[in-house]
């Protein structure tokens, strides 16, 4: 099962984006896990997913929170800001699934 965080600056607005993608998952039959947190929990969830997916409203710490995340072999990136805006959990999903693979 891959496991994605999707991480924003409360995990208000990334919650709707994770259901966008659980319904996408589901209509594939992938089994997936999706969460949104708070940026602050990012830390304490690193072993916990295969991917950090950052909204567009922090990129700005993609960089420090990417350094921290190889050094335990995971990656961090940003969500393409159209995608995020329009909602688009299916494109997100294919995203962050194509860096996990």
């Amino acid at each position: 099962m891959k496991k994605i965080l999707l991480l924003c600056s409360a995990g208000m607005s990334t919650s709707i984006i994770v259901k966008k993608m659980l319904e996408a998952a589901d209509k594939k039959g992938l089994e997936v896990e999706i969460k949104a947190m708070g940026l602050e929990m990012f830390q304490e969830n690193l072993g916990n997913y295969d991917i950090f997916l950052l909204g567009p409203q922090v990129k700005f710490k993609r960089d420090e929170l990417n350094k921290i995340a190889q050094e335990n072999g995971k990656r961090v990136e940003v969500i393409n800001p159209m995608d995020y805006g329009m909602m688009k959990g299916d494109k997100i999903l294919e995203f962050a699934l194509n860096l996990i693979d």
